[in-house]
């Protein structure tokens, strides 16, 4: 790790600045166009297209209200990153402003958590798009198309983070556009108005044994699945920093993409449970989607859909790239890191960039070598990273605003609701989420190993800080 000196350019705790600490070399090549859509797509990946059919065959079309409940959350902890990004755009983004808030100990904690999370989720879409792949060229092995995807989008960010942003605009247009399609299909089939269907009414959300089939269980279960779906809305925030315009850009980002978010979420979720029985195994077995475009007879159901999740899942891979080198590249900025990652080349952290897509191809190594044991724990440790993201973003905002309110109250571009109401429900409800996760054995499991990772990182931190803060004390600098 990097020594951090007592004279260090980051900032005072509590000041509010707009440079972020250590200061930054990174361009400004992404537009608004850019941000708008990474808002809007960042959170669409194969959690949604595949993984809600678990969610689904927990809590029956009860799924309907744990989207609806998790959405909200993300609605708000989307809210409480927006404001904080407008008021202080930076790269390191909520850890930037966890360790002004809190501390330098938080600040490491929790940027070093995500970026591991988002390197072992770069392996696992690396490892699901060459399963796709596969399944379409079955003489090819599954390590070519992981080594050509890795290589690509290593590339890609390599380059200017224009490419980054025209390859996730495309993206995530594509993504918008198959759910948009996806949900008028559905809204038509519902009402009878596409040819061959007939109107099904309330007989799926009533039927088969009621709305909540399994109970407040079962909506437990469905709602964890459902908050893991969501994740990804963090890379808007960090991509702020890179825009031409970060305050304005992520302001009109956040503020246009929550309603649209839960829309799509929501809205697919009650499409599904109105048109299929939620005890249909098709569900499960091929998704929620190819099973309702299946019933409605769409000609190549499932390959259209496959197309999709590859599309989800190299958006996800290429958004993850870029959102792990930005992240370990500002706590590089900050005297938290190797100082050899910090060099700039073009706007950008190449380094950064190379380190996080190393790790990220180590570990899909990683699951060949060993998949039932270190990859295992590996995503084991990352399990519940996401909703320990969302506390320390929390916490912080709670700090954060109230100095924001007495140093720079005209930086509250975006604002809170309800103040600081809202934002304690909030942490109630992301505390209540990782309880729930206590209730079943694999994500108790998760939960622990996950604590594990929080706590050593929490503890390295805590340790490294007072050591610097001896070290200070010593010199007199």
């Amino acid at each position: 790790m990097t020594r951090t000196p007592a004279t260090s350019s980051a900032p005072p705790r509590g000041e509010v600045t707009d440079q972020e600490p250590g200061g930054t070399d990174l361009s400004h090549g992404l537009k608004q166009r850019h941000l708008s859509m990474i808002a809007l797509g960042g959170v669409i990946g194969a959690g949604l297209f595949v993984g809600s059919g678990a969610g689904i065959a927990a809590a029956g079309p009860g799924i309907v209200l744990a989207y609806a409940a998790s959405g909200l959350l993300v609605m708000l902890v989307m809210r409480m990153l927006g404001e904080m990004a407008a008021a202080n755009p930076a790269s390191g983004t909520f850890s930037v402003h966890a360790e002004r808030a809190i501390g330098p100990w938080a600040g490491f904690t929790v940027g070093w958590m995500f970026w591991v999370e988002l390197c072992v989720g770069i392996a696992v879409e690396a490892i699901g798009a060459a399963h796709i792949m596969v399944s379409w060229f079955p003489s090819t092995p599954s390590w070519m198309w992981v080594l050509v995807f890795m290589a690509v989008f290593c590339g890609t960010n390599l380059a200017a983070v224009s490419n980054f942003g025209e390859f996730e605009f495309w993206f995530a247009a594509l993504k918008v556009g198959a759910i948009g399609l996806f949900l008028v299909l559905g809204v038509l089939a519902i009402l009878g108005l596409l040819p061959g269907t007939s109107a099904p009414g309330a007989d799926n959300l009533t039927g088969h044994g009621g709305f909540l089939p399994g109970g407040t269980d079962g909506l437990a279960a469905g709602l964890l699945a459902s908050v893991f779906a969501y994740g990804g809305l963090e890379t808007v925030t960090i991509a702020a920093a890179e825009s031409e315009q970060p305050v304005r850009g992520v302001a009109k980002a956040v503020r246009t993409a929550m309603w649209r978010i839960a829309l799509f979420y929501v809205g697919s979720m009650l499409v599904v449970v109105t048109l299929i029985p939620w005890t249909d195994k098709s569900i499960t077995e091929t998704g929620p989607y190819v099973a309702v475009l299946d019933h409605l007879d769409i000609p190549a159901a499932g390959q259209i859909m496959n197309v999709i999740v590859l599309i989800a899942l190299l958006s996800a891979m290429n958004a993850n790239i870029y959102g792990a080198s930005r992240m370990s590249y500002s706590l590089v900025q900050r005297g938290e890191g190797p100082r050899i990652l910090g060099k700039v080349s073009g706007g950008v952290p190449r380094m950064t960039v190379l380190a996080s897509s190393a790790f990220g191809f180590f570990a899909v190594l990683l699951s060949y070598w060993w998949p039932d044991t270190v990859f295992k724990w590996l995503l084991y440790m990352t399990g519940a990273a996401v909703l320990v993201v969302w506390a320390f973003i929390a916490v912080t905002q709670l700090l954060m605003r109230r100095r924001l309110e007495r140093e720079a109250p005209d930086k509250l571009v975006v604002r809170m609701w309800l103040f600081p109401y809202v934002t304690v429900v909030a942490l109630a409800g992301i505390l209540g989420t990782l309880a729930l996760m206590l209730r079943e054995h694999d994500t108790r499991v998760q939960l622990w190993a996950t604590a594990g990772l929080t706590v050593a990182l929490a503890l390295f931190g805590y340790l490294r800080q007072r050591m610097l803060a001896r070290r200070a004390a010593v010199t007199g600098i």
